[in-house]
């Protein structure tokens, strides 16, 4: 699915040079595109214009990349790509735990970016991972999840999950009772056939933290040793 008319990008980046660049691939794939060059103007302009997804660079001057993304995860579910440099693993992985939906390292190919972008925008439109062409609702593990509305419920009460652990979550529960290997796991919620496996562990251990009684002694997301995880509802 290609993205849709109108679907704004917000690229907050304080190298005109680069922006520029992702700006004109954006806009060739039919995205419009806004730019603010550091973490204050950029978080103000996406709470005031609310962009359909916003490519956020790590590094940035007043707020960095992971405090815009915290404070917005407090007050809009807006999709985030993350720009990292090499080297910045900790930081990539701080970014996924804040709720970064994917990350992109630089040096990068700007339209490898553009490709990430309409897959994170692709299932958010979807709601990730779509059991079947009927079904509106899984219940499991004390949740109820609302496909359509894209919502979840833990005995009664919303639980605040960003994109990737609905779509995470919604592939477990459509499987219950199966072992995934992280790479499996990776392409079927994220689309990537090679990657960083340590995505799934942060978005696992953050999903565990939302659902389970005791994250630490998990009933329902398991852990296989040797394998990867299992859900059992």
């Amino acid at each position: 699915m290609d993205p849709g008319p109108g679907q704004r990008v917000l690229v907050v980046d304080d190298d005109p040079a680069l922006s520029e660049v992702v700006g004109r691939y954006l806009r060739r794939d039919g995205f419009e595109v806004d730019y603010a060059s550091d973490g204050t103007a950029g978080l103000a302009k996406a709470l005031d214009t609310l962009p359909d997804l916003i490519v956020l660079d790590l590094m940035l001057p007043g707020l960095d990349g992971l405090e815009v993304c915290r404070r917005l995860r407090l007050v809009a579910p807006i999709p985030v790509v993350m720009l990292t440099a090499l080297g910045e693993e900790s930081d990539r992985i701080a970014g996924l735990e804040i709720g970064a939906d994917d990350y992109v390292t630089k040096p990068f190919s700007p339209r490898e970016l553009s490709a990430r972008v309409k897959a994170v925008l692709r299932r958010a439109a979807t709601g990730g991972v779509t059991p079947s062409a009927t079904a509106r609702r899984l219940t499991g593990a004390s949740c109820e999840v609302d496909l359509v509305a894209h919502q979840v419920r833990r005995d009664g009460e919303l639980v605040a999950l960003t994109t990737k652990e609905f779509d995470l979550l919604v592939h477990f529960m459509t499987n219950p009772g199966r072992a995934y290997r992280r790479e499996e796991l990776l392409e079927a919620v994220w689309g990537w056939r090679f990657g960083d496996t340590s995505t799934v562990t942060v978005h696992l251990r953050r999903l565990r933290e939302k659902i389970e009684d005791d994250a630490s002694a998990p009933r329902h997301l398991l852990t296989v040793r040797g394998v990867g995880y299992r859900f059992e509802p």
